[in-house]
């Protein structure tokens, strides 16, 4: 399995930008893909976004698709996601998560998570 920390939350306003990093630990991280996902008080976790273990094929949520950005650097360990154009509603605890290979939309079909990191975007 791999172990997975997310950083770069933060309160910012709308119209910003934050950049999310997922540093990865364990011996399979070249080879998992990646999805970011995101759970808002009272809501149900969502998919944001995902990539493929080489980082060839990319998926988003049709709600960020413009403004989010995945990516990855297996030399780092390292799974990144810039948020740009930033809304309220964005406003989310957000997570990583890894399983083999090809990224799906689906949390249950992911068998690692990071603890989550805290995204404000005040109005």
């Amino acid at each position: 399995q791999v172990q997975l920390v997310e950083s770069g939350g933060g309160l910012v306003q709308a119209g910003g930008s934050l950049r999310l990093s997922c540093a990865a630990s364990g011996r399979t991280f070249s080879s998992s893909a990646m999805g970011w996902f995101r759970q808002a008080p009272g809501k149900e976790r969502e998919f944001v976004a995902g990539i493929s273990w080489r980082g060839s094929i990319t998926y988003y949520d049709d709600s960020v698709k413009g403004r989010f950005t995945i990516s990855r650097d297996n030399a780092k360990n390292t799974v990144y996601l810039q948020m740009n154009s930033l809304k309220p509603e964005d406003t989310a605890v957000y997570y990583c998560a890894s399983r083999k290979y090809t990224p799906t939309r689906h949390s249950d079909e992911y068998d690692s998570w990071g603890q989550g990191t805290q995204v404000t975007v005040s109005s």
